[in-house]
């Protein structure tokens, strides 16, 4: 009889950690992704009680304006990048920044700052050797802002989950519009006339259902990893589909007590919207999985963001196809029509002949 063959996933199921027991088959190999994910996942319970346990059942937003909509939002994303940078885990004491999980899902954008740096006749003096930080040639005359953008971006914001939630918001928002009905009644700032809030509260929000969805990937990939290949993708995808149409169709559920996020038709949004949503995280949780899953495959930053904006392409593609090829699900007026040229977050584009 010939000897069974391991895989990886057999041989990361059977290594013991240092404290003596198994590897978890729900938690990454990595500590430093293990100590994020089970972060993210503690942190979740506080912003969705904040938003969903005390503002909507107390209705507190009645008397909400643009500052207090915009203040929740803040409360609720900001500490999700502020607690590890006061917190580290044990697993990233003595790491880089760079290299640690949580900060390649931590990134900052600061744009808006650099014009406003002051210059002086002299760089100005930090602490520690700089002449082994990165150099980007791009701000060699900004040495503040170098080296701000080298050490600090991880204060702001999650690195892969903020550049695909930013695209999600800035454009496919307009889909949620245009093709399910969708509208944001609530007084808000606005960005391509989406509310500020919702960029802050997306991404706390996705961080939450990545983090899931690569505990539940790994454990469904140890407990297949005895079934041919061309069986396990199958059955991976199903779920990977079911996942993203439960966890779409939960969000829309659980926000359906707020009545300044409006449908035109609910109904049809449950059944049919939601699957619109979940393409999404189709093509999102297993991209994010993938991040230092594997031992030794080390992801740098710049592989980061071409990855998360390779999947925001694909998610885009797929939903203007979508738009031009089913159209709306719901009836809309002749100024919204979207089964026509151009793209519907142009405010302007008419059919072409």
């Amino acid at each position: 009889m010939s000897p069974k063959i391991r895989t990886p996933i057999h041989m990361a199921a059977g290594k013991r950690s240092k404290n003596g027991g198994k590897t978890s088959m729900w938690l990454a190999q990595n500590p430093s992704k293990r100590w994020a994910e089970l972060f993210f996942l503690l942190y979740t319970p506080f912003w969705l009680t904040l938003c969903l346990g005390i503002v909507v059942p107390f209705k507190l937003y009645e008397n909400f304006r643009e500052l207090e909509y915009l203040l929740v939002a803040m409360i609720s994303a900001i500490p999700s990048f502020v607690i590890p940078m006061f917190f580290v885990g044990k697993a990233d004491k003595g790491v880089p920044l760079k290299d640690r999980y949580w900060v390649k899902v931590c990134y900052l954008v600061i744009i808006v700052i650099i014009s406003d740096v002051p210059m002086h006749n002299s760089p100005p003096r930090f602490p520690g050797n700089m002449s082994h930080r990165p150099q980007f040639r791009f701000f060699n005359h900004r040495p503040v802002v170098r080296y701000i953008i080298v050490e600090y971006y991880w204060s702001v914001a999650s690195l892969w989950i903020i550049l695909f939630s930013y695209v999600g918001n800035y454009f496919w928002t307009h889909y949620f519009f245009k093709v399910l009905g969708a509208s944001y009644t609530f007084p808000s700032w606005k960005m391509n006339d989406v509310p500020h809030t919702t960029f802050l509260l997306t991404h706390v929000c996705f961080l939450f259902y990545h983090v899931a969805s690569n505990m539940t990937l790994r454990r469904l990939r140890y407990a297949l990893a005895d079934v041919p290949e061309k069986i396990r993708w199958c059955i991976e995808g199903a779920w990977i589909l079911a996942l993203s149409y439960f966890i779409a169709y939960l969000e829309t559920i659980a926000i359906a007590n707020f009545p300044y996020y409006e449908f035109v038709d609910r109904e049809a949004m449950y059944k049919v919207g939601c699957l619109f949503y979940a393409i999404y995280f189709v093509v999102s949780f297993p991209m994010f999985l993938r991040i230092d899953e594997k031992p030794g495959d080390k992801w740098d930053l710049a592989r980061v963001a071409v990855d998360a904006l390779g999947a925001a392409m694909l998610v885009t593609i797929i939903l203007d196809l979508w738009r031009i090829f089913l159209g709306p699900i719901v009836p809309v007026s002749d100024t919204q029509q979207c089964a026509q040229a151009g793209l519907p977050w142009f405010a302007d584009h008419v059919n072409t002949t």
